[in-house]
């Protein structure tokens, strides 16, 4: 029983990492082409403008998952902003890349609702944080 305990916990934890990594090596990525990712974004009409908010979402987020550090909200974030990303960047289904970056983006957005509804687990800041409380981490949100 032990053993898959920290089976599920390891897989909780690497899960969020590579979740996690994903946004914050893109978000990275975008700083080092600046302009050319800021052309992109104007190409599909968005402001280039949002480009720092767009970077800062991706870092900030990505890192808060990692860290499983309020790990829903950045879940919750990263969902709106992948299903954002699938309407607004990849909606030419006859591309096939595109259509697959639109699947890609719904499937993230699903991993993220699933972290949104179970929490970062037993091996999260969160965790640790619930855990000086007295409270559990493994609890679903509360009702707003």
């Amino acid at each position: 029983m032990t053993s898959r305990r920290g089976l599920r916990d390891g897989g909780e934890l690497a899960g969020r990492a590579l979740l996690g990594l994903l946004f914050v090596l893109e978000g990275f990525g975008k700083l080092g082409a600046y302009d050319a990712a800021a052309a992109y974004m104007s190409a599909f009409g968005m402001p280039p403008q949002l480009l720092p908010a767009a970077i800062a979402v991706e870092l900030g987020a990505g890192l808060l998952v990692i860290a499983g550090w309020h790990a829903r909200l950045a879940a919750i974030g990263l969902a709106a902003f992948c299903i954002v990303a699938a309407i607004v960047f990849h909606t030419r289904f006859g591309d096939r890349n595109q259509l697959i970056h639109f699947e890609k983006d719904l499937a993230l957005a699903g991993a993220f609702l699933i972290l949104w509804a179970r929490g970062a687990g037993r091996l999260s800041l969160d965790a640790w944080r619930a855990g000086r409380r007295g409270a559990r981490s493994d609890q679903a949100p509360a009702a707003s």
